[in-house]
């Protein structure tokens, strides 16, 4: 997210001259110059100065809020902003029409910091209650609008990776299938293979088993001839 995308309106708050003898003003007014010549990390020290002695002040807290988020540190400017507006609402009973403006405020930069970590349905959340304390507020409305389309964009995205998950996962399940298809007519072909072998041993076998036999009949039936003619001999030959 380039910050060229939205209207970045963070408006610094000083302490009213009435409030300059609290000590945090000093800091304040510090920081508020260092801020404005873009040393950020320098404006975030005095603000944070100014909240260790008066950890109640609306401004520090808000202005240290927008010294985070020109650092891109959105998650602590939105924590800073929430404890402005925190203050803030705890006056609202009091509050007169710049504490509403204020507020309207803390909550359109409360959204930049949301847009800025691409949590857009928070920062949608934070243009539009910004909205509800000022309507006339086009900045916001323009914002609001941008993180709108970047909430459908991102939930598209985020539709498209989960289709690509699923078809993923079709695809190696389907894979799997293949394998073991593969595997079982492997096993089934090696099987056949097996058997073909026995078969052929036992033909084998089997054979040589015949052939033996017959030559054992043969060989019977010479030696049955052999004892025939034998017998006749000794039957002629007998001494009378």
């Amino acid at each position: 997210m380039t910050m060229k995308t939205i209207y970045i309106t963070l408006m610094l708050l000083s302490i009213p001259v009435m409030l300059s003898a609290q000590q945090e003003a000093g800091n304040i007014r510090s920081g508020n110059r260092h801020y404005e010549s873009e040393r950020y990390t320098d404006a975030e020290v005095d603000y944070r100065r100014g909240i260790n002695k008066n950890e109640d002040s609306f401004e520090a807290h808000y202005n240290l809020g927008n010294a985070l988020f020109r650092q891109d540190k959105y998650d602590e400017a939105a924590r800073e902003y929430t404890k402005a507006m925190q203050l803030m609402e705890n006056k609202k009973a009091k509050a007169q029409n710049d504490d509403t403006l204020r507020l309207a405020h803390s909550y359109h930069n409360l959204g930049n910091s949301f847009y800025g970590q691409q949590k857009f349905q928070d920062a949608v959340r934070a243009y539009k209650q910004s909205l509800r304390l000022n309507p006339k507020d086009n900045d916001t409305r323009y914002n609001l609008i941008k993180a709108m389309q970047m909430q459908e964009q991102q939930q598209q995205q985020q539709q498209e990776q989960k289709q690509d998950q699923q078809q993923d996962q079709q695809q190696q399940q389907e894979q799997q299938q293949e394998q073991q298809q593969q595997q079982e007519q492997q096993e089934q072909q090696a099987q056949e293979a097996q058997a073909q072998e026995t078969d052929e041993k036992m033909d084998k076998e089997t054979a040589e088993q015949i052939l033996q036999a017959l030559e054992q009949d043969e060989q019977d039936t010479q030696d049955k001839v052999q004892q025939q003619k034998g017998g006749k001999k000794k039957h002629v030959e007998k001494d009378w």
